[in-house]
């Protein structure tokens, strides 16, 4: 039987960290959800049975309560999950500083906060971080100049805590998705929906815009929250203890593209041999 374990995650009312949170529960292991919104928390955990902690990922005080409320609930902590997250559309000459910082501080500053304050922990469960970053943190898109610097930063902390607690036994890896269906991007794909005039089949044109946004994506398609978290918990899990300082794209394929290849356009191509 598998060694219950405690993981915190953050972000974890919705999406992403819904779905882990339900994973690792399923697996039968204690779940610490924090998120700013109390409610989808608390729903969560009614369904669940995971302990709701609203906290502030940038908040260094709320950090430490959230580790605090773990260690007396579970009397250890075997893992994080850094998937708090937020965006702030723009170029540089388009930032505010306010646009920046608040990216910073939730996307980078946040699971510093908690990588911080959990590691004592960590170190004597000799446990495992898995962060939640992007594909924006391997490749650049338009206006994306916040939010792509933030999480190709977040590679490069999980790096460290990989180079300089390894021999100690704590892993810290990181998941880089592409487009996934969550609560964050439909509201993006609304808004492309609506920009780009892709019509509205009663969703906002959320799935029309998902159509367009991954025609060129080899699978043809948006990822599901649920497939993230089953290469997450594997990532936690004992399955994964040779792997330390990795980054693993769960994006469909999209990274293998050579944008060259797309003036030959690749989506006709794809379709002709399926």
């Amino acid at each position: 039987m598998t060694e219950t374990r405690v993981v915190i995650v953050t972000g974890g009312g919705t999406g992403i960290g819904a779905a882990t949170a339900r994973q690792l529960r399923a697996d039968g292991h204690h779940v610490v959800i924090s998120g700013r919104r109390p409610e989808p928390l608390r729903q969560l955990a009614a369904e669940t049975g995971a302990l709701a902690h609203p906290a502030d990922a940038g908040d260094s005080e709320a950090v430490a309560g959230l580790v605090d409320a773990a260690v007396e609930a579970y009397g250890r902590v075997d893992g994080l999950v850094l998937n708090a997250a937020t965006g702030r559309g723009g170029a540089v000459g388009d930032l505010s500083d306010e646009d920046w910082e608040t990216v910073l501080r939730t996307n980078l500053t946040g699971p510093f906060l908690l990588l911080r304050a959990a590691l004592p922990h960590l170190l004597k469960s000799r446990g495992s971080v898995v962060a939640v970053a992007s594909v924006s943190a391997l490749r650049n898109g338009v206006a994306n100049a916040a939010y792509a610097t933030s999480k190709a930063a977040l590679l490069q902390l999980c790096r460290s805590v990989a180079v300089d607690y390894g021999k100690a036994g704590v892993r810290a890896n990181t998941v880089c998705p592409s487009w996934v269906r969550t609560e964050m991007a439909d509201r993006r794909m609304t808004r492309f929906a609506e920009e780009a005039s892709l019509g509205d089949s009663g969703d906002g044109g959320a799935d029309a815009a998902y159509e367009e946004a991954t025609r060129l994506i080899p699978t043809g398609r948006p990822g599901q929250p649920e497939e993230v978290a089953e290469a997450i918990t594997w990532l936690l899990s004992p399955a994964a203890s040779f792997v330390n300082g990795a980054t693993l794209t769960v994006d469909g394929g999209v990274t293998a593209i050579d944008p060259g290849t797309v003036a030959f356009d690749y989506g006709i191509t794809a379709r002709d041999r399926t």
